[in-house]
C-alpha cells in the first residue's frame, strides 16, 4: 500500500448539505426555512423562547438574597506573601499598598484579606483591612505581627 492508495471506507463521510442552491439540490429556493415569518429570516435567534410554554428560567424558584453594597476584598494567602518575601519583591512593613506594588494583588477593591493556606516563616508585620484569625496566630507564631484595619473585618 502506498500513500496514493489510502482512501476512507466507502459511505464513512458525507458531503454538507448546501442549502439555497437551486431545486434539484433538495433544500433549494426556501433551504428549509417554510415560508413567511419570523424564523425565516435572517439574523433572529429566540433563544430561551418555548413557545408560548414558560420558559425554562421563569419556571426555577428564586432563592435567596443579593446584597447589593456587599464588600468584596482582594484576597491573599500567606503561602504567597511568604514566597514574594523569600524572591525580595516584599521587604520591611507589608500594607496594601505595597502587595499591590510587589504584583501580589491586582487592585485593593474593599480591602485586602489575608488567610492562612500555606507556610509562613518571616518575622513581618502585616496590615490588612481583613485577616483569618488561623492568619494571625500564623503570623504571630513565626514572630511577626498581622494588623486588621478594617473594624468590620475584625469582628469575624
Amino acid at each position: 500500500m502506498k500513500l496514493h492508495e489510502l482512501r476512507d471506507n466507502p459511505g464513512a463521510t458525507k458531503s454538507r448539505m448546501r442549502k439555497g442552491r437551486g431545486p434539484g439540490s433538495g433544500k433549494g429556493k426556501t433551504a428549509g426555512r417554510g415560508i413567511k415569518g419570523q424564523k425565516s429570516r435572517s439574523g433572529v435567534a429566540i433563544n430561551g423562547y418555548e413557545g408560548g410554554q414558560m420558559p425554562l428560567y421563569q419556571r426555577l424558584p428564586k432563592r435567596g438574597f443579593n446584597k447589593p453594597n456587599r464588600k468584596k476584598y482582594a484576597v491573599v494567602n500567606l503561602g504567597l506573601i511568604q514566597k514574594f518575601i523569600d524572591a525580595k519583591k516584599l521587604k520591611g512593613d507589608i500594607t496594601e499598598d505595597s502587595l499591590v506594588e510587589a504584583g501580589l494583588v491586582r487592585r485593593k477593591l474593599d480591602g485586602v484579606r489575608v488567610l492562612a493556606k500555606g507556610d509562613f516563616s518571616a518575622k513581618a508585620s502585616i496590615t490588612v483591612t481583613g485577616a483569618s484569625a488561623s492568619a494571625v496566630q500564623a503570623v504571630e507564631a513565626a514572630g511577626g505581627s498581622l494588623t486588621v484595619t478594617g473594624a468590620a473585618a475584625a469582628a469575624e
